[in-house]
């Protein structure tokens, strides 16, 4: 049997992964133990592999796709398992004794957790070293960004290899931690966009255009950090902590941290409610794909 990529879990990340990994011409044997949901796994994946190469019009070949009836079948042969069963840290620690226990050995698993830490997740595992966070940004096949964290530094650079060769952007944890970097930085606007709804500042809307047409649309190319060094004029990051960074903290000192009640709660649903204008959640996430797949056409090569 041909080496293939593993994919365990074919709900909306598996799915992804498995469209990516296929546009880039790797075979995927993919493995959902709900049966209702497999029936439509492979037109989805197809779907999402055209929006690959609508991306990346230069990809060649194109893998193949089965979907298996056991998680044995998707492990035989594979050089790769990407793992994204439910956030269920005893769910996952069976699954990993599985995986041990019939994939071939030292293939590194690869979990897209979001919300779960490492540590919470080997506690069970023969060998804990097989095992690295690579926590995708939704959706990973558009979207380049994957959150790594392991052990083992050898296999930590083979993992950023693998994922290169697949076009994404893999980052590193020096340590372990819930939400792992970009979601803890969401989770850190949000708040704060929530606080603004809560404490009446702004609608939902104009919160959301704030972003999008200011700092996210800076933040495409460049990182918080270094957009602080080039606001620090010629004198970079120096001048502005020396000059600015008293006004810095009056900022972070007024920031809010609302609790999500029922009352705010309603709030943020009408707000959405406006600013979704009718639409869809599908029609939604066609025009978000559309507009990421633009933006990323029009900034290769050009981040700083």
């Amino acid at each position: 049997m041909k080496d293939s990529v593993a994919v365990v879990g074919g709900g909306l990340i598996g799915i992804s992964w498995s469209a990516l990994f296929v546009a880039y011409g790797l075979d995927v044997r993919l493995f959902e133990p709900t049966q209702d949901a497999r029936g439509s796994i492979l037109s989805r994946v197809d779907e999402l592999r055209k929006q690959v190469t609508t991306l990346s019009p230069d990809l060649a070949d194109t893998g193949s796709l089965t979907c298996t009836q056991t998680l044995a079948e998707a492990l035989e042969g594979c050089v790769w398992i990407q793992e994204n069963a439910p956030e269920n840290v005893p769910l996952k620690r069976q699954l990993y004794a599985d995986i041990e226990a019939t994939a071939p050995q030292d293939v590194t698993i690869a979990s897209s957790t979001s919300s779960l830490v490492w540590s919470d997740l080997i506690a069970e595992m023969a060998d804990p070293s097989r095992l690295i966070t690579a926590h995708p940004f939704n959706p990973p096949h558009l979207m380049p960004l994957v959150e790594l964290f392991g052990i083992d530094s050898d296999r930590m650079d083979a993992a950023a290899d693998f994922y290169r060769s697949v076009g994404r952007h893999p980052v590193r944890l020096k340590r372990e931690a819930v939400g792992h970097i970009a979601n803890r930085l969401s989770s850190a606007l949000w708040r704060e966009a929530v606080n603004m709804v809560s404490e009446g500042i702004a609608d939902v809307s104009d919160i959301d255009e704030a972003l999008v047409y200011g700092p996210g649309l800076r933040w495409s190319v460049i990182g918080a950090h270094m957009a602080y060094h080039l606001g620090g004029g010629p004198g970079g990051i120096t001048h502005y902590l020396a000059h600015l960074g008293p006004s810095q903290e009056k900022r972070w000192q007024d920031l809010g941290s609302p609790r999500l009640d029922m009352a705010t709660q309603q709030k943020l649903v009408d707000g959405i409610e406006l600013e979704a204008r009718g639409r869809s959640i599908a029609d939604l996430e066609v025009q978000r794909d559309e507009a990421l797949i633009s933006i990323q056409r029009a900034l290769k090569g050009k981040r700083l």
